[in-house]
């Protein structure tokens, strides 16, 4: 990304301030500022709870990679994210996004609203175990919609669990479908190793077929009949 008067200078690390502790988050949740004076959310590895099925420890590489495969594809709907040290230890760093606190999330699931659906299908390829309402933001002063906390994608089993579950049968739009060939060819160069190095092969070889699938039939899943489909608590 090539810093302009449009676009916003890139994140650089490390942490260099923690302004405070950003409420209602079940991991630690920091509100700070990057070597540049950028906010940033700030989630250290050691502020993390033990989880029955992902691993802890591996959360902040489920957040980066989760920006990576959103930067591939062009949609530009997930914040971009990278690994930083602090004052807290290693872990991610989100570029802090202005919300528009007096705006009502939940009319965008009845339609459902089409600007979800560039997060829809990267939940689809990012299997997604945890799309919750609360992490869907409309910017401040724009109509832009940003999906955040994207810690739990990437298990090699299904887990799709959302509330964008209006699009299901519906088929993916159009002009998103080019970002999926992108996808596959970024993983050809490099960002698959990228995920088996950081996760595992397993899980990098099924981002894969799930993005071959969705190019093969470009249509939004149903949700599952044999496991919780939307998240507790939804919101």
């Amino acid at each position: 990304m090539t810093a302009d008067s449009t676009s916003p200078v890139p994140l650089e690390g490390p942490v260099a301030e923690v302004l405070g502790l950003l409420p209602d988050a079940s991991n630690a949740t920091l509100l700070a500022k990057d070597a540049n004076g950028t906010l940033v959310v700030y989630k250290p590895d050691k502020g993390v709870r033990p989880l029955h099925d992902f691993d802890a420890r591996t959360l902040s590489a489920r957040e980066v990679l989760a920006s990576k495969i959103d930067m591939a594809l062009g949609y530009g709907v997930i914040p971009e994210t990278l690994f930083m040290d602090g004052p807290h230890g290693w872990g991610s760093a989100q570029r802090m996004i202005s919300e528009a606190f007096e705006t009502d999330p939940r009319p965008m699931l009845a339609g459902p609203d089409e600007r979800l659906w560039p997060l829809a299908v990267i939940d689809i390829v990012g299997n997604n175990a945890d799309r919750k309402l609360g992490h869907l933001l409309i910017e401040e002063g724009t109509d832009e919609v940003w999906g955040i906390d994207n810690g739990l994608m990437f298990h090699a089993e299904p887990k799709l669990r959302s509330v964008l579950w209006g699009f299901a049968g519906g088929a993916i739009p159009d002009a998103l479908l080019p970002g999926l060939s992108a996808l596959i060819a970024a993983f050809d160069e490099g960002l698959e190793t990228e995920i088996a190095e950081l996760l595992s092969d397993e899980e990098a070889a099924s981002a894969r077929r799930r993005t071959v699938a969705l190019i093969a039939n470009p249509v939004h899943p149903q949700p599952p009949t044999d496991r919780h489909a939307v998240p507790w608590p939804w919101w």
